[in-house]
């Protein structure tokens, strides 16, 4: 890893060697990512090995962000030098494993990947870049030749399916028009055009080509259908003259033309764009910077509320409401990207309904979903840290403020999912058979954490809001007495109903005449909200339960280790991985609480902060591990502490980003 400058701004550029590629199985622990800002993306294994039904060099959201559609799956390159044929790509069927790694050198990420293969004499660098804005994919390359000529033969490997699926040849139909330069490549007759464009290369036609039986193996852990096929409409042949040094590109779009052909301009492009996102930012800090380098990726257009909304992770989630609240003060203030979080704010004010705010946004006119307690709750704290970072009062008071307001009459009143506050002033949710809190893991009928009744966070939450209300309120010029005097009463009732003398820190929920004393990360968020409801003595209590129970070098448990339902290992198939979500799995976002609630506690000195510095530091590391320059959602509550779940989760990048930003004070 080298620091280096580009344009006035300090960029990490990351470098992995042969080491890390010894064997198929080790070359395919790496992925990267790259996102096009409206939902689609190129994402693979350092090998290139496609591993995943998700991997795919072009991934397009037909109606931005969603309907995602895997188009070009991968390219297969070979390199024929005085007669001799050398494959440089790889992959994995059921019964062989192509090792074109083999030639593989060195993987350079700088913003973008760059992949270099070294065959006799002959170096073979491949970037990929995506368009922001399009669903294009860019693939420049460079030939540096020796002293033969060099002939490099580029076959697409193409579909056309739901990025949730996988198909087989025979339920696949393609069309194809040769130009000079291209093909276009029609799918099923729909309307819609696949167009591959080579620079430099003739397009061969072959007939009735097809790669058969790609093997994903991270399917096949998860106990999903875990081979596919896909159509080859013919390759492209570049011939390179002795000791030629030659950039080349091609490029696979679904828009209706390829606006910009050169592949150097392309990536010089978009390296301009993500310097100018770091430049906004303004941190000095390279870890930072990486941080906000990955928090770009999951902000993007959403064509159906025409403004900006925020992906939950990579590679199968879309726009949630929870992840959005939670995730909106790392990934928009944090970057300083303040018209992105007006836009965020106002769409969701808009769609509040019975007081509730969409826990999955409409797309194409359907009805959003609301079965979500603690995303309207979560609005505040967004709203709250917005005046925070910006100051701009008239934005809320114009757009936010009476949605809040309804929030808060809804929820002290009641509304649907049973949510409503109780006479001692708490709030109450839900039943056996749902799931509201952001534990919602469900398989059929089971749902397998249940949190209904009163719930610690959601009333933690519950706290701040009325607090947030209140503040509001009197800047507004309205009675805020009303809002003062529910939050006295909720936080009075919060520590006589919630405080476990018998464990010194808090139940988890509580329920009729029962309380779960089960040890969860959702009591942090008592210490870590802009007005925490519990303070002094019992808030060092409550840190210290949960860093000695749950801490973990890359976030907190869900579930305490000496809990009979604990699981440490989150694998296998649906029932199996879903029994563990929530039942000791580590999760990033809470971790960034947990660093505010230790400081909130225990002081912003100096000495405090180091302490906490020691929270965030493990994730430079994770930055060169699983997601390169991401963070995942998830890993193993038992050691090693295994990646799993989303690759690159949104939440996990802005709570780590802002914890860093907000409190230990990086600039």
């Amino acid at each position: 890893m080298c620091l280096k400058k580009v344009l006035a701004v300090e960029v990490f550029e990351v470098e992995f060697g042969k080491s890390y590629w010894r064997t198929f199985e080790k070359g395919i622990e790496r992925e990267w990512l790259l996102t096009n800002g409206i939902g689609g993306f190129a994402s693979s294994t350092i090998i290139g090995a496609n591993t995943r039904r998700y991997h795919g060099l072009l991934v397009a959201a037909l109606n931005p962000p969603v309907q995602r559609h895997l188009i070009l799956s991968k390219i297969d390159e070979s390199v024929v030098i005085s007669g001799r044929s050398y494959n440089i790509y790889s992959f994995k069927t059921p019964d062989y494993v192509m090792k074109g790694y083999h030639h593989l050198q060195r993987v350079v990420f700088d913003h973008l990947p760059t992949f270099i293969y070294s065959v006799e004499d002959v170096f073979i660098e491949k970037t990929v870049s995506m368009v922001h804005g399009e669903n294009t994919v860019c693939v420049l390359y460079r030939i540096i030749s020796g002293e033969n000529a060099v002939k490099l033969k580029l076959a697409p490997l193409v579909n056309f399916r739901d990025y949730h699926h996988n198909s087989g040849r025979d339920y696949m139909s393609f069309s194809r028009q040769p130009y000079n330069g291209g093909v276009l490549i029609n799918p099923y007759g729909l309307n819609v055009n696949i167009n591959i464009y080579c620079s430099g290369g003739n397009f061969i036609k072959e007939d009735d080509c097809w790669f058969v039986n790609m093997q994903y193996p991270a399917e096949q852990e998860r106990g999903l259908h875990s081979v596919e096929d896909h159509y080859i409409p013919g390759y492209f042949e570049i011939e390179v003259k002795p000791g030629e040094d030659r950039y080349f590109t091609l490029i696979a779009t679904i828009e209706d033309d390829i606006k910009d052909p050169d592949g150097l301009s392309i990536i010089k492009k978009e390296k301009q764009r993500i310097e100018d996102v770091l430049r906004r930012a303004g941190y000095r800090d390279g870890f930072a910077m990486e941080l906000v380098r990955a928090a770009d990726d999951f902000i993007v257009y959403r064509k159906s509320t025409d403004a900006k909304t925020i992906i939950a992770g990579y590679p199968w989630f879309t726009d949630w409401g929870r992840d959005t609240m939670i995730a909106l003060p790392g990934l928009t203030l944090a970057t300083k990207r303040f018209d992105d979080a007006r836009q965020i704010l106002c769409t969701f004010s808009k769609h509040i309904k019975y007081g509730l705010l969409p826990n999955a946004f409409p797309d194409e006119g359907e009805e959003p979903s609301y079965n979500t307690v603690d995303a309207a709750l979560w609005y505040f704290e967004s709203t709250a840290k917005y005046l925070k970072y910006t100051g701009d009062w008239r934005f809320v008071r114009e757009n936010i403020y009476e949605g809040l307001k309804e929030i808060i009459d809804a929820y002290a009143g009641g509304t649907l999912f049973k949510i409503k506050m109780d006479e001692d002033g708490l709030i109450k949710a839900g039943d056996s058979g749902t799931q509201l809190t952001w534990m919602d893991a469900k398989i059929g009928d089971w749902v397998v954490t249940p949190r209904h009744g009163k719930a610690v966070e959601i009333n933690a939450l519950w706290y701040n809001a009325l607090k947030v209300m209140a503040h509001l309120a009197e800047r507004s010029g309205d009675d805020a007495s009303r809002y003062e005097d529910m939050a006295q009463k909720v936080r009075e009732s919060f520590i006589s109903t919630f405080w476990n003398e018998e464990k010194q820190c808090l139940f988890d929920v509580v329920e009729a005449d029962f309380k779960d004393d089960r040890i969860r990360p959702n009591q942090i968020l008592a210490t870590s909200l802009t007005y925490p409801v519990l303070e002094g003595e019992k808030a060092r209590k409550v840190v210290r339960k949960v860093w000695k129970l749950l801490y973990t070098a890359y976030g907190l448990r869900s579930l305490s280790k000496d809990s009979r339902e604990y699981k440490g290992i989150y694998a296998g198939d649906r029932y199996s991985r879903d029994g563990a979500y929530h039942q000791g799995t580590v999760w990033v976002w809470p971790l960034g609480h947990f660093v505010t609630g230790f400081l909130k506690a225990y002081g912003y000195t100096q000495k405090n902060k180091e302490t906490a510095l020691k929270f965030i530091k493990p994730f430079e590391d994770h930055l060169r591990d699983a997601c390169i320059g991401s963070i995942s959602e998830i890993f193993d509550g038992d050691e090693p502490l295994t990646p799993r779940g989303c690759f690159a989760q949104a939440w996990s990048v802005a709570e780590i980003l802002r914890a860093y930003a907000e409190d230990i004070g990086v600039v």
